[in-house]
């Protein structure tokens, strides 16, 4: 017996990205786009309430913003479902606690980016800073993207300075400097400093640098098309589908977690 495609919801369905997840589903044979929604008042067609969405998808796919996002995972956990594919970045504490508490009783896929590329970048950099003794071997994230973006350093930047500090064994927020500005003496040994870029249209630029007296080594990533965020959401809504709760993220939808 064929398996019934799985039915997905857009939120923010009108946005950059919500417009890209929209025509990668349509055309998926294992999905089915059962709704798209936006915030309240927006207007379009074919939009639908969120209580209208939410009550015929099993899968929503938000890449909205963090209050949004927090907003809508609460909302979900209040009903029962369905199960939630979060692209967004930026989150406060606040919002990341409402989200895991969320997921106390839905299946949550949340990542700071849902490229395949990108996550196996992850894992070269916290193998290289394993490797790399931080005595020896400053770390500089560099990231840039489009003027419409709105947080920095972005999400995928700070899983990355997270991959450096869990590779040396530290707490990020104890050794991050994302701000360099007027005389700030020489640099400590073992900080993970963070660049930003913004503008023009560019998608996304990660690298990740290594450097020591002489040599330099640098890990990095370059997006050319958004379609390879929807590539990566699509594989987590079949990943989530009917997954018992919990905060997930796409270490877990490739198969990385357990190693």
């Amino acid at each position: 017996m064929a398996q019934s495609p799985i039915r997905i919801a857009i939120a923010g369905a009108l946005g950059r990205m919500g417009r890209q997840m929209v025509e990668a589903v349509e055309v998926d044979p294992r999905l089915a786009l059962v709704s798209r929604f936006h915030r309240p008042g927006s207007v379009g067609e074919g939009l639908v309430s969120r209580d209208e969405a939410l009550a015929t998808a099993d899968v929503v796919i938000d890449f909205t913003t963090p209050a949004a996002s927090a907003d809508l995972a609460r909302f979900c956990a209040n009903r029962g479902g369905p199960a939630l594919v979060i692209g967004s970045t930026g989150f406060d504490d606040a919002e990341l606690a409402g989200i895991a508490d969320a997921a106390k009783y839905i299946a949550i896929v949340r990542s700071g980016s849902f490229s395949l590329g990108l996550n196996m970048l992850v894992g070269l950099v916290a193998q290289a800073a394993r490797a790399l003794d931080a005595e020896d071997w400053d770390a500089e994230i560099f990231e840039a993207h489009h003027r419409h973006k709105v947080d920095a350093p972005s999400g995928t930047a700070l899983m990355l300075g997270k991959a450096v500090a869990s590779g040396r064994g530290v707490e990020l927020d104890m050794v991050a400097r994302r701000v360099r500005e007027g005389v700030t003496g020489s640099r400590p040994a073992g900080e993970i400093g963070f660049a930003v870029t913004r503008g023009g249209s560019i998608i996304g630029e990660h690298s990740v640098s290594f450097c020591a007296e002489g040599e330099v080594v640098t890990l990095s990533h370059s997006a050319g098309d958004r379609i390879m965020f929807a590539r990566g959401a699509i594989a987590a809504a079949l990943w989530v589908a009917g997954r018992s709760p919990g905060e997930y993220d796409m270490r877990d939808v490739l198969g990385f977690a357990a190693s």
